[in-house]
């Protein structure tokens, strides 16, 4: 069987992570590729959905106000911040 050589950049914290993981599934680097550019083939794209959220009305608006400078709130820790909201 031919094969080719695939070369990539990624950074080493995402290449070490996902290695431990591949190593706990005891699947090799080499075989993660090759099962993900076979899923491609076989789906005709990728095996996964690609999208770029767009966030519901409030969410943007609470994202505008804070590009603005306005009603915002700061908190010393998680915490405090939990504590001011409504108890359901």
């Amino acid at each position: 069987m031919k094969t080719a050589v695939v070369h990539a950049r990624i950074e080493p914290e995402t290449k070490e992570k996902a290695e431990h993981i591949l190593r706990r599934l005891g699947i090799s680097p080499t075989e993660a590729i090759r099962i993900f550019y076979n899923q491609i083939c076989l789906g005709n794209g990728l095996p996964f959905p690609v999208v770029i959220p767009i966030p519901n009305q409030c969410t943007a608006a609470t994202l505008e106000k804070s590009k603005l400078g306005e009603e915002i709130e700061e908190f010393s820790s998680l915490d405090e911040m939990f504590s001011t909201w409504p108890s359901s």
